[in-house]
């Protein structure tokens, strides 16, 4: 009976080594902790952000056609003007000068047109009596020809001398149009946004216009020199609305409207990106010509939607997580659970992916998942096989997953260890 007991203390001291020695063998079951973020309801609007520049609708820039010295200014830096009105004066003695010279030469060629055309008469009348006299045989027919050649020429004289009339009329005309040049007016009725000169200053145009002033026709009404990436500027499309901001109004914001999208592009450092042109209203001319506009052009928007986090899209949980709530249900099936009252809609089971390592692409192919979070606990993976409009933040959901998905249910967007407590890749 004492061996009995004494092989049996063995046994059961042998048996205890062992278990003990198998648990301490087994390595320590990770435990995982879950960020989530609840299926909501409500608006996604998806835009398309850009950097532009404020300018005037219509600027006109003025300039002068003749060179000279500024003698006047009549508007300043701001100034509100109308057509017509007087805004510069160059010293106009020279073109004056030039004006007089001009009648001088119109005088001159007058002249000598009068002097022709007595000289034609002359000749005229030397070659009727030339006709009578060879009609009698009075005079050699070389003498007839000097008369009818004399003539000729007198006509030709006359001609020139019309000529240079015309020549000196245009002459003085031109000289006068120099002279009224020496007048600046404004073209439109505006604002003067620039001014380039001052008195005293002298102003050559030669080959081009030199520039005295820049007026913009209305600064209640402006537009938006936006520059969108090629990535984008297949989403814009004209009438869409847009939302400005500025630096100068940070708590403001600006209705604008795309009005035309440019074809031509531009490359920058191999980056092309093309000129998308935003009306925009500025009735308390808060705005000004230059100013740098953030803009949110809007290329989509959906009401009382169901929506997810981007980041529950992205998300994919640890292997052994997977193996864990994949052991609970025959077949390689989690059934996934509903919190709340209602019924049951769609049967309920998605099945588990094949075993992969975490971060790799999505799970089950090409369609998007989200993984359901019940008690701090994995509870299953919903496919997201349609969605709609996003705004990087929120995803609109659509399609078969509507069944699966209810308002309030909670995703896993990210996990950390308990132990670690430092973030891991769940997110992809």
């Amino acid at each position: 009976m004492k061996k009995f007991f004494k092989y049996l203390f063995l046994l059961a001291a042998v048996g205890g080594a062992g278990y003990w020695a198998y648990q301490y063998m087994q390595p320590a079951r990770q435990i995982y902790v879950y960020r989530t973020q609840a299926v909501e309801r409500g608006s996604i609007t998806s835009s398309i952000n850009a950097t532009g520049t404020v300018n005037a609708v219509e600027t006109v820039e003025i300039g002068t056609q003749v060179s000279g010295t500024i003698k006047e200014l009549h508007a300043d830096w701001n100034s509100q003007v109308t057509q017509g009105q007087l805004l510069a004066v160059l010293d106009p003695e020279v073109l004056a000068s030039r004006v007089e010279e001009s009648r001088a030469s119109l005088a001159v060629a007058n002249s000598g047109v009068a002097r022709a055309r007595a000289e034609l008469e002359n000749a005229a009348r030397n070659h009727e009596r030339a006709n009578e006299l060879w009609d009698r045989n009075l005079i050699a027919r070389s003498e007839l020809d000097s008369a009818i050649t004399s003539l000729t020429l007198a006509n030709a004289s006359l001609a020139e001398a019309n000529s240079r009339v015309i020549q000196a009329r245009e002459t003085l005309r031109q000289a006068e149009a120099n002279l009224n040049h020496t007048i600046i007016v404004s073209p439109i009725d505006g604002v003067v946004i620039s001014r380039q000169v001052d008195v005293g200053q002298t102003v050559a145009a030669s080959l081009q216009a030199p520039l005295l002033f820049s007026i913009a026709k209305d600064l209640t009404e402006m537009r938006v020199e936006a520059r969108v990436d090629e990535a984008d500027i297949g989403r814009i499309q004209e009438g869409q609305r847009a939302v400005c901001r500025f630096d100068a109004w940070p708590d403001d914001t600006f209705d604008a409207v795309v009005s035309q999208k440019r074809l031509n592009p531009e490359t920058v450092s191999n980056v092309v990106t093309y000129v998308v042109i935003l009306d925009i209203e500025n009735p308390e001319k808060k705005l000004m010509p230059g100013m740098t506009a953030n803009i949110s052009v809007i290329t989509g928007q959906s009401d009382d939607v169901i929506r997810v986090s981007a980041a529950a899209l992205r998300f994919t949980p640890p292997l052994d997580a997977i193996e864990a709530i994949q052991a609970d249900l025959p077949g390689g099936a989690v059934r996934v659970e509903r919190s709340g009252s209602g019924p049951q809609q769609g049967g309920g089971l998605v099945m588990m992916p094949q075993q992969r390592r975490v971060g790799s692409a999505n799970m089950g192919g090409q369609a998007q998942s989200v993984w359901l979070v019940e008690n701090g606990e994995l509870a299953g993976r919903v496919i997201i096989d349609e969605t709609g409009v996003s705004d990087r933040t929120w995803v609109e959901v659509r399609g078969s997953a509507l069944e699966r998905l209810r308002e309030g249910m909670q995703l896993a967007v990210s996990f950390s260890t308990e132990e670690a407590g430092s973030a891991s890749a769940g997110v992809r």
